[in-house]
């Protein structure tokens, strides 16, 4: 490392044992050595929900999203006081909450009330990432568009991926559980362990932080990614439209959130005397007294310099496929083995399938989600070469 950096190996010894800070300067030799470092911190929404004070549910489908309506299946809610629901492929990924018109007993007559809320999950934003893909749009077109019809959003996760490594999770717990911390919220909490992956959260509603390990919560889900970790700042209401105005301004999401998160949360070495928790300069005075947990500090720094990105990814059964194979298939060895194969076939031939199970059928076997028919000719979109990831924006002197 000191013959590839340019530094003698005396002054990267004093900066592995403490004796010498780590120094932004040398951040930015190792960044510019080791460019790959930048990669390994990415910058994605993982939940968008807005509500439009002004439309319906169909209106909303086929304005403001513009996905096929035949994809979605509707029924009959009573959750956050809505009374219909339309669900994209039937799953609650991709779903859009809003009023079911009524009859007026005076008058006879169908009135539609309006106010709708659109819920796009964790999963439903990589689906959601297709159709902008599709239509030739990028996040923030999405958002300009949905401006244009007072959409204004109730929820915003903004995912911080660590790829690498850099973070350790046990080692984040005990700084915890150490007081080797500082953040605006006094409030936070533990949940976890070491086997099944922990998640510690900082703050309440408006704006968390959240840590976890997301490599672990996946494996427990049966299913593989390649993020290690990840830091999630979870916005409400006005907090996230904060995110947007300054982005709209002044081009900058990639630098805005990570200043959010520098901001509102430090890790460091050792623990925080408590008069050093409290005044207006608390922050500055563990700044200048108490050094940074390297780990935390390289997170911080490489996040100004990570690429903001779109993973789109079609519609697909493969959760019903892994449970079948996990549970269902060494049942049917049995049968097979025991000559009662042809009479299972028939019966897949003869099942009926439910609504929900036909709208995932068709969406997953659809090649387009939106109506974008002409935009995906006009632009010449070839979705079986298309890319793993797109890049939206660059942090600063981003490779």
């Amino acid at each position: 490392m000191a013959k590839d950096i340019g530094m003698t190996r005396q002054t990267i010894n004093r900066l592995e044992t403490g004796e010498q800070n780590i120094s932004e300067k040398f951040l930015d030799k190792m960044v510019a050595t080791y460019p790959e470092l930048a990669e390994s911190v990415e910058l994605q929404f993982d939940w968008v929900s807005l509500t439009f004070p002004d439309a319906t549910g169909k209106q909303v489908i086929d304005d403001v999203i513009a996905l096929k309506s035949d994809l979605f299946l509707e029924h009959g809610t009573s959750q956050n006081f809505y009374t219909r629901e339309f669900a994209y492929a039937g799953e609650k990924n991709i779903y859009i909450q809003d009023f079911e018109p009524i009859t007026n007993p005076e008058t006879q007559e169908i009135e539609q009330r309006t106010g709708t809320t659109l819920y796009l999950t964790g999963k439903g934003t990589r689906l959601f990432e297709k159709a902008l893909l599709e239509q030739n749009m990028t996040w923030r077109d999405f958002f300009i568009k949905a401006r244009k019809y007072r959409g204004h959003l109730t929820r915003l996760d903004i995912a911080l991926n660590d790829k690498w490594g850099l973070l350790n999770m046990d080692e984040i717990v005990r700084a915890v559980q150490e007081k080797r911390f500082w953040t605006k919220s006094r409030s936070y909490a533990i949940h976890g362990n070491s086997d099944a992956g922990w998640t510690v959260n900082f703050g309440k509603a408006p704006f968390i932080i959240r840590a976890y390990d997301k490599q672990k919560e996946q494996s427990s889900k049966g299913n593989e990614t390649d993020i290690k970790n990840r830091v999630e700042l979870e916005l409400h209401q006005n907090r996230a439209e904060q995110v947007l105005d300054e982005w709209f301004a002044n081009d900058n999401l990639v630098e805005f959130t990570i200043d959010m998160l520098y901001t509102y949360l430090w890790f460091t070495d050792e623990p925080i005397a408590d008069d050093l928790l409290t005044g207006v300069k608390a922050r500055d005075k563990i700044e200048a007294t108490i050094k940074p947990m390297p780990s935390w500090q390289l997170l911080t720094f490489l996040g100004h310099k990570m690429k903001f990105v779109r993973e789109p990814k079609p519609q697909s059964v493969e959760s019903i496929k892994k449970w079948v194979e996990q549970s269902v298939v060494p049942s049917l060895a049995v049968l097979k083995k025991t000559g009662h194969w042809a009479e299972i076939i028939a019966a897949i031939e003869k099942a009926e399938l439910s609504d929900k199970q036909q709208k995932l059928v068709k969406a997953t076997t659809t090649s387009a989600m939106s109506q974008a028919t002409e935009s995906l000719k006009a632009n010449n979109i070839n979705f079986d070469k298309q890319r793993k990831v797109y890049i939206e924006t660059q942090g600063k002197e981003a490779i």
